[in-house]
């Protein structure tokens, strides 16, 4: 009788558990039929689903504003230099040259081939590196000219200090635009009437407005209109609703995780030179900056890019390795900063902000002008 009872005792309580495991995976129903160790296992799952780690936090928009305000300034209306004064005849001609082919040796090639202002200023086949003339590739990836030159110097690795400068190496570069000498270029553009009084209109004080130099002017002098103001910016400049809870939060790892270190200025980002891996170790045979200056200190070393309007840029890096921006942030937070990975929901809050630096495209610069028609002395294509 005992015996009876016990067994009796030992089947409800079988019951009983077996009752609460079901219960405890949701299985109360038809759908939650199924082994005993099946709703087990679901029963140790559930906590960990509902373990729910970083919660957006209630932020301070006031506070944040305060931290970022000194880190990142005021992006300018048009990035001025004293030595190239932006003038409208000036940026008329350089659209013009922007977008004209025949500054290459094919005439096939313009600046606007592989820095589309349609597309963010970068090249719109997305591929690591550039194809140039007679279908050559490049060595590093095509940077955005958006908002370019705000930064301390041109290229990967810093050898032009200029948007100017910059603009007259790769029409002679001859994997690029393969044009042999600036005496060619020049003769190209003097034997095309409409550009003769376009740089006449341009550079008045010079008896001979057509040259190599003045060319980069007119070319610098547009891409420095080229700005690109986004709601960080209206953020930046008090409006505290410009940025969503998430932007808010994303923004605020931005600077805790110590992105900051190199991500500053106007363009966030571009205002200094820093090791790829000074943390991690970084993959690259490419010894960046240490070309340009022979000096041990600068191997690896590339300019900071610009963060501005990054989640149309890529692919990422000076190769172009990186396709997917997220991949980009996680491997950021790991070579470069002392944080490490960044949790799931950090890395979508940075996201979330690194959307905020995207701003409209100016309408009146990225449609091609009409060009003005080749001369009877116009040099032919040269496939060669």
């Amino acid at each position: 009788m005992q015996r009876r009872r016990f067994q009796s005792a030992v089947h409800l309580s079988s019951a009983i558990f077996i009752g609460l495991c079901v219960a405890c995976s949701g299985g109360g129903g038809p759908e939650g039929k199924g082994p005993a160790k099946a709703a087990g296992k679901k029963a140790a799952e559930k906590p960990k689903k509902a373990e729910k780690k970083d919660k957006i936090p209630d932020l301070s928009a006031a506070q944040v504003l305060e931290r970022a305000k000194p880190l990142f300034g005021t992006l300018p209306k048009v990035m001025e230099s004293p030595d190239n004064p932006v003038t409208d005849a000036k940026v008329e001609l350089g659209r013009m040259l922007y977008f004209d082919p025949r500054l290459s040796k094919n005439q096939d090639i313009s600046c606007n081939t592989c820095h589309d202002l349609a597309k963010y200023g970068v090249d719109p086949r997305n591929t690591p590196t550039s194809a140039g003339h007679k279908g050559q590739m490049g060595e590093r990836n095509s940077p955005t000219v958006y908002n370019a030159a705000l930064q301390v110097a041109q290229f990967w690795d810093g050898r032009e200090p200029t948007v100017e400068a910059q603009a007259k190496q790769p029409i002679l570069n001859p994997v690029e635009m393969a044009m042999p000498s600036e005496k060619a270029v020049v003769k190209v553009l003097a034997s095309i009437p409409g550009y003769v009084e376009k740089f006449k209109a341009a550079f008045p004080d010079d008896k001979d407005p057509v040259t190599y130099d003045n060319m980069a002017k007119a070319i610098g002098a547009f891409e420095r209109t080229l700005v690109t103001p986004a709601p960080f910016d209206q953020f930046l400049a008090g409006n505290m609703g410009a940025l969503d809870k998430k932007q808010l939060w994303g923004l605020s790892l931005f600077m805790d995780v110590g992105c900051t270190t190199c991500h500053t200025g106007p363009g966030v980002g571009g205002t200094m030179f820093q090791k790829l891996g000074s943390v991690k170790p970084w993959p690259t045979k490419d010894e960046g900056r240490y070309a340009v200056t022979k000096q041990e200190p600068d191997k690896f070393v590339f300019k900071v890019p610009l963060l501005r309007n990054i989640t149309k840029t890529g692919p990422y890096l000076h190769d172009g390795s990186i396709k997917d921006l997220r991949e980009m942030v996680q491997k950021m937070a790991e070579h470069q900063t002392a944080k490490g990975r960044l949790s799931d929901a950090e890395l979508d809050a940075m996201m979330a902000f690194l959307e905020s630096l995207t701003g409209p495209l100016p309408a009146d610069r990225i449609a091609k002008p009409e060009l003005p028609p080749s001369g009877p002395n116009t040099p032919k294509p040269d496939p060669s």
